[in-house]
Formats: C-alpha cells, sequence, structure tokens
C-alpha cells in the first residue's frame, strides 16, 4: 500500500472545521473543562482523572447473542464533563486528552481472538447533530487517538414518535428502541470482522441497532468499545460492568485508513 493509499480520506470540509475549532480554542479564553480554572483546557489535576478506569460487560444484542462490550472509564466527573464540552461546545482540543479511555477501550476489545484483524467501525451521529457541530465526535476520537476507522454506517432519519426529545435517561429502553431505525450500512463488510465504536454507551441500544445492521450485511461483530459508561446500576437498560485492569500490553487496532475497498 502506497503512503497516498494510507493516508485518511477524511472530508476538507469536516477536516478544515475541526482545525477552525482548534485554532480557535488555542486563541480564544479558555476555562478548564473539568474545574473552570482559567487558561488551560483541562489543568492538570482534572487531566489526571482521565487515567483509564477500564471495564467490561457482555451487550445482549438479541436472545443468545451476545458481544463483549468494553468501556475506558465512567461518563462521570472530568470524563462526563470533557466529552460534553467536546460534543456541545466544539471544544475539540479535548478530543487528545481523551484519548487515554478510549485506547484502554480498545486495548480490551482488540484483546478477543477473533478482533485481531477486525475493522474499527464508528457509530454515526444524526445528521442534525453533524451539522450542528461539523464533525462527528467518535470519529474525531478516533484520529486524535491516531487510529483509522471505516465509515461502514450512516444513521437513517429517527422516528419522532412519542417522547422523542425527552432525556435519553428518562426513557425505558423500549421506547429508545422504537424511536430509532437502524442505520444503514454504506460499505462492503460482508465476511469482515467488525469492532463497533461508540463515545458513550448507556442502555447499549445504539451500539445494538448497529450490529444489528452489520450482521444483516454479512459482518462478523466480534466486540464493540466505548469511551465511558454511564453508571447505571439498576433498570431495564442497566448493563452489568465489572472493573478491571487495564491490559498490560497494549494491542494493534488498526492505525491508518481502511482501503477503499475492504
Amino acid at each position: 500500500m502506497t503512503s497516498s493509499e494510507m493516508r485518511p480520506r477524511w472530508s476538507l470540509g469536516v477536516r478544515a472545521r475541526e482545525a477552525l475549532l482548534d485554532v480557535a480554542a488555542l486563541v480564544a479564553p479558555v476555562d478548564c473543562a473539568g474545574c473552570g480554572a482559567h487558561d488551560r483546557a483541562l489543568c492538570p489535576p482534572c487531566a489526571a482523572q482521565l487515567a483509564p478506569a477500564p471495564r467490561t460487560a457482555l451487550l445482549e444484542v438479541a436472545p443468545g447473542w451476545s458481544i463483549p462490550l468494553a468501556a475506558g472509564t465512567l461518563y462521570d466527573g472530568v470524563a462526563r464533563a470533557a466529552i460534553l464540552a467536546l460534543k456541545e461546545e466544539g471544544r475539540t482540543e479535548l478530543a487528545r486528552p481523551l484519548r487515554l479511555p478510549l485506547l484502554a477501550a480498545l486495548d480490551l476489545a482488540y484483546a478477543h481472538p477473533a478482533a485481531r484483524a477486525a475493522l474499527l467501525v464508528p457509530v454515526p451521529g444524526s445528521r442534525a447533530a453533524l451539522g450542528r457541530r461539523g464533525f462527528q465526535p467518535v470519529e474525531l476520537l478516533a484520529r486524535r487517538a491516531g487510529l483509522a476507522v471505516t465509515r461502514a454506517l450512516e444513521l437513517a432519519a429517527e422516528h419522532a414518535g412519542p417522547g422523542a426529545g425527552s432525556s435519553q435517561k428518562q426513557r425505558s429502553l423500549a421506547a429508545r428502541t422504537a424511536e430509532r431505525r437502524e442505520p444503514l450500512v454504506t460499505r462492503e463488510v460482508r465476511g469482515r470482522a467488525v469492532v463497533l465504536l461508540d463515545d458513550v454507551v448507556t442502555s447499549g441500544a445504539t451500539l445494538r441497532a448497529a450490529a444489528r445492521a452489520l450482521r444483516a450485511a454479512g459482518a462478523e461483530i466480534v466486540g464493540a468499545a466505548a469511551v465511558a459508561a454511564t453508571p447505571r446500576r439498576i433498570g431495564e437498560s442497566a448493563i452489568r460492568w465489572h472493573s478491571i485492569a487495564a491490559v498490560s500490553e497494549p494491542i494493534a487496532v488498526p492505525s491508518h485508513t481502511d482501503p477503499e475497498r475492504p
């Protein structure tokens, strides 16, 4: 493969918007996303709180079908504040410190033998969110961690059923599933192993929908990873997480853009 083939094929418009956001963060006064301290995107004490705290679970996609799921930390405290600032305020400079829990989750996901040659497929955000932000948070996080992703999914229009627009946490798992259509598979993935990537996992409904769509297209879903997991303990949408030590040796995850024909 030539160097030009390995060069990321991102939209110049998206990359330009991201670059402008980064420049703005550097030249404009910023406060720490964690504690509000002046002139630091993330002060050292808050940055230290992004040290990985990995955990794993089995995500039941359908009766008799579960996939291993890993998250790099809890969606709480500084991690929650940094992810929200990245997604809602366009503070793309926070993607670099968030790479630590991201890589911890992917080390676990790619530790499974079946995942060693798997494509890393991000779960896309809505078209409305992309238009508002100018970037896809999951793809941005992966790029800032030096990882390649394969764009194989496109989110279908959401169904505006009863309760649409209410807080994700306040809706039942059945309601979330009913309001979300299956994503569209936009790449040939038949016969390929896939690891799914998301920024935050709460109930796992988004990952389940992505896994079903890719499996229907012939892919083998060998795992899923997220930067952070919402610390839910009870209820139908709770995921049984197990805290573990980080992987001692980093696993080789994709480090360049996948070729046009996977």
